[in-house]
């Protein structure tokens, strides 16, 4: 893998602190800017017929930190009017509701705004190694309901 340096304008991070939409809006906002584009995921109460009740994030963070800065390099080459770039991404066990990841993109046209951010995303589950354990309830053969679980990388995530 290619060592890529993050330049100073874009902002990337790894944490198990809650995200703020406001805080990541803020990094990449500027009066240049007609477009700030985010794209916010959220833990869902459901998935694949599941009833999730929470899910666990992994991530090897050196690793995932270097693809998120190859994204946003990737994304300087395909729409050269971006100036902003944030990627921020949470470990850790996040209930029903709680913000997992967030994508930012700063632009002067709204256009490569949302084209820049929805290839950031995409790239993201493809690429970055973090991993998701998905907490569920599981019904027994007796009826009673049970809380089960099951690692699986996000790059298998559908949706």
């Amino acid at each position: 893998m290619i060592t890529i340096k993050p330049r100073v304008e874009d902002s990337f991070g790894i944490t198990l602190a809650p995200l703020s939409v406001e805080e990541i809006y803020s990094k990449v906002d500027s009066p240049a800017h007609g477009a700030v584009v985010i794209m916010s995921g959220m833990v869902r109460n459901q998935t694949d017929g599941k009833s999730v009740v929470a899910l666990e994030y992994q991530a090897y963070e050196p690793m995932a930190l270097q693809v998120f800065y190859q994204i946003a390099d990737q994304i300087r080459h395909q729409w050269s009017d971006v100036s902003r770039v944030a990627i921020y991404h949470r470990i850790g066990r996040l209930s029903i509701g709680e913000i997992s990841v967030l994508v930012a993109i700063g632009c002067p046209h709204r256009g490569q705004a949302f084209a820049a951010c929805e290839y950031a995303i995409d790239t993201l589950k493809h690429n970055a190694p973090i991993w998701k354990k998905e907490h569920y309830y599981k019904i027994e053969e007796d009826g009673s309901k049970i809380v089960d679980s099951s690692w699986i990388s996000i790059s298998t995530c559908k949706h």
